[in-house]
């Protein structure tokens, strides 16, 4: 039986997240934890979170989470999601500045900051929160069935700037481009959030609960 480690460090949409893959594959066996040993005993790691990237990044060595969660972005099949995209970048702008985990190339920007912005359009509101396309700019095993221009659902208000054009997995437009997907090897992170986005959400997770890790 294949087993995912939801990784809890404190923050948001785990109970959501974990429903989810066991809604779209009721053979696996799921388990929330913020136990080293429980994530370094599952098959596939899910990276999620909601909040403060700083809480985030303080969680992970006060959980002794950092050791494992690197080796398992080095060795398992790996879904960071929300947060759990940001916090693979090198830097946030958050909080005046936040030092990342470093696993991609590029940083975490406050949207109203993206490259190519003269002028926030003020119709367009901060948090981003809602539906957008999701423009996929690498094929991946994770986009199996799901449409190049299919919808997604966001909550966010920093975003991440890839800078290795062969990371950056997804674009979406809001205000500017940034990137929604990214990864590399056996990792994959979206901005948006599969467990919110119906049908191709869930076909999402279900492609990761099957995926082995190669491209």
């Amino acid at each position: 039986m294949t087993h995912v480690a939801v990784v809890d460090f404190g923050t948001g949409n785990l109970r959501s997240v974990s429903k989810a893959i066991e809604h779209v594959a009721p053979k696996v066996r799921v388990v929330v934890t913020d136990d080293p040993d429980r994530v370094h005993a599952a098959d596939h790691v899910v990276f999620p979170g909601q909040g403060a990237i700083g809480t985030c990044i303080r969680a992970i060595d006060q959980k002794g989470l950092s050791d494992v969660l690197m080796e398992a972005l080095r060795t398992k099949p790996f879904l960071g999601i929300c947060l759990g995209l940001q916090a693979l970048y090198r830097y946030s702008e958050e909080h005046d500045g936040t030092p990342c985990l470093g696993v991609l190339d590029g940083e975490v920007k406050y949207l109203t900051h993206l490259s190519g912005v003269a002028q926030w359009p003020r119709e367009l509101k901060i948090p981003h929160m809602g539906w957008n396309t999701v423009r996929q700019n690498q094929p991946h095993p994770l986009w199996s069935s799901i449409a190049p221009d299919a919808r997604f659902y966001f909550v966010h208000s920093y975003c991440a700037v890839g800078k290795n054009n062969s990371e950056v997995l997804g674009v979406t437009e809001y205000g500017g481009s940034f990137t929604s997907a990214a990864g590399r090897d056996n990792l994959f992170a979206t901005q948006f959030h599969p467990e919110k986005s119906q049908r191709d959400g869930l076909a999402l997770l279900k492609n990761f609960v099957a995926w082995d890790g190669t491209s």
